[in-house]
């Protein structure tokens, strides 16, 4: 397993681009599943999940044609709906493939289940309630299977929660279902209104978008579209918690105000970032803002009224993601005061806090899902593992503002949601090498 080796307490400063959003990416693939016509994409993010995902469409026959950041990808050619159950055992995302393979070919089949980060629990029955309230037919023979006998129907669902990937399985099937679909209590995040804006350009008709209640049209036939990715707001948020605990000024450009409000009024109004929005209007798509993490900082937790601990806790969007919990955990350990981490989606998120324990931080696990911060503390560099990719990127944001050298093991976790993250970060002054 690769490993990172870093020296603490250097000066970042310079600028930094997110990539395009991961989580976006992934079911935007796997809607090229729906036409035989091409799909492009642009701002690609070249990253591990990706990269397995790709691997599995070009075994079901899709033609794959990259450039630079770009993909162009054909299902013209698709031999099977049974993905490589090896690598669909290897990433969540791969759970987008159900509902565009049910939709256009009335069958998918696999002998495994998704993989992903080990973060707790996290079930599938939203998926099989949306698609089965569609017209399929789940299987229970010894694999994973799902059938539909002719096209699936619109129809009226509510979800039984507000799942990204069971939204996005339900956007797909539906786009391709015989009249009209109601998805209620939908997840709204930016990357399920990017799937909804290729769906639209593909030529299916879908209203109240970045809503809770997602109305799709469903449509005889899909055809090929083109498509940029919206940069990855989580990756945004990780690169605030950097500059905040790392002395020098990171500017982070091409970022999406409106994607950045939560993460605002929990940096800033919680644990006291200081940080600004630079307009330049004129400037190429993508590039007119960027966010600036000012050099000096004091980081002080903001206490509730009537000087009550204050709580930092996670809800789907617009609320806080859950995907930078680990990020605030960090970031509220040098950070004068006591806050209340409350991470309310996922029962083994918090578990990685041990590690910043033996770095030094004052963190009390109070169960699986609270933990109580008190900072500022110094960490001292000690040598660790990433569990998942927002821990990894957690600890290495820990390493970078540490005393002294940490080591961070499987870092095959981190390079899934970040692309050449030491790359990036040594261009900042970071020192950090890649060991195999």
């Amino acid at each position: 397993m690769a490993s990172f080796v870093i020296e603490g307490g250097r000066s970042l400063r310079g600028t930094i681009r997110p990539i395009g959003n991961k989580n976006a990416a992934l079911p935007m693939l796997a809607a090229c599943l729906l036409t035989d016509e091409p799909v492009t994409l642009h701002n690609l993010p070249r990253i591990g999940d990706v990269h397995t995902l790709l691997r599995i469409l070009d075994g079901m026959g899709i033609d794959i044609t990259e450039s630079g950041g770009s993909v162009t990808l054909c299902a013209r050619g698709l031999r099977t709906a049974a993905p490589d159950p090896d690598l669909f055992s290897q990433i969540r995302g791969s759970l987008t493939l159900m509902g565009p393979l049910l939709a256009r070919h009335g069958h998918f089949q696999v002998k495994t289940s998704a993989g992903g980060d080990d973060i707790g629990r996290r079930r599938i029955d939203t998926h099989l309630q949306v698609l089965t309230a569609l017209g399929g037919t789940l299987l229970h023979n010894g694999k994973f299977e799902l059938r539909a006998a002719g096209r699936l129907c619109g129809t009226d669902i509510l979800l039984d929660e507000a799942s990204v990937t069971a939204t996005e399985n339900g956007i797909m099937a539906a786009a391709l279902a015989q009249g009209t679909t109601v998805l209620r209590n939908a997840a709204s995040e930016p990357h399920v209104q990017d799937l909804c804006h290729l769906l639209v350009k593909m030529g299916c008709r879908i209203e109240g978008i970045g809503s809770n209640v997602l109305t799709v049209h469903g449509s005889d036939h899909l055809h090929g579209a083109e498509m940029y990715i919206s940069p990855d707001f989580i990756e945004v948020g990780s690169y605030i918690g950097l500059g905040a605990i790392t002395p020098g000024e990171l500017r982070i450009a091409g970022v999406v105000p409106e994607h950045l409000r939560m993460m605002q009024m929990v940096f800033v109004d919680r644990l006291g970032v200081r940080m600004h929005l630079e307009e330049t209007p004129d400037a190429p798509r993508g590039e007119q803002f960027t966010l600036v993490i000012d050099e000096t900082q004091d980081l002080r937790v903001q206490p509730d009224f009537g000087g009550a601990v204050p709580k930092i806790d996670d809800a789907p969007w617009p609320a806080f993601p859950p995907d930078l919990m680990s990020i605030a955990v960090v970031t509220a350990t040098q950070a004068q005061g006591t806050v209340i981490i409350h991470e309310k989606m996922y029962e083994s998120r918090l578990f990685f806090v041990d590690k910043l324990i033996a770095m030094g931080a004052q963190i009390i696990l109070c169960d699986p899902h609270r933990a109580v911060v008190v900072g500022p503390r110094r960490l001292t560099g000690q040598q660790v593992t990433s569990p998942d990719i927002r821990a990894g990127m957690a600890l290495l944001l820990a390493a970078l503002a540490a005393d002294g050298v940490t080591t961070i093991g499987n870092v095959q976790q981190i390079d899934r949601g970040y692309q050449d993250i030491d790359v990036k970060l040594r261009a900042l002054g970071a020192s950090i090498e890649r060991l195999p």
